[in-house]
């Protein structure tokens, strides 16, 4: 948890923007979701206290979908930060195993998609459409 200049303390979020060339990996949050429901978002989750946001980017993987990253080795890509939310986003390029929906209480489906494809989607942050543009024009 980090605290806002307004006195909020704000939650610790990660997240990865898995690139696999020309597509990125996203998660449709179920609609029972409390926050943002039916909307989709990035792989990632809740830094646990005590834990270092790269060592919890890499728990996040593994329990959303079953992968295998390295700890990332450099800055994020991109931090958002909100009222209530202080959210870093790595670029993840390389990986092992096949990421399948472990996290079925989570998330309904995950599904790849091409730069064309991420305008129609509900997307659960703003600012994620340029995000994932930029990512997918750099190669």
């Amino acid at each position: 948890m980090s605290t806002s200049a307004q006195g909020v303390i704000r939650a610790q979020i990660v997240a990865a923007l898995l690139r696999d060339g020309s597509r990125v990996l996203l998660c449709h949050r179920s609609a029972r979701r409390r926050w943002y429901p039916d909307v989709w978002d990035l792989p990632g989750g809740h830094v646990e206290p005590g834990e270092l946001p790269g060592a919890a980017l890499v728990r996040e993987l593994r329990e959303e979908l079953g992968i295998e990253v390295a700890v990332p080795a450099g800055p994020p890509m991109r931090q958002i930060r909100t009222d209530a939310v202080d959210m870093r986003v790595w670029l993840i390029e390389s990986w092992t195993g096949t990421p399948v929906n472990v996290a079925l209480d989570e998330h309904d489906d995950i599904a790849w998609f091409q730069d064309g494809e991420l305008g129609e989607l509900r997307l659960a942050h703003d600012s994620y459409l340029a995000m994932f543009t930029q990512a997918l024009a750099v190669r």
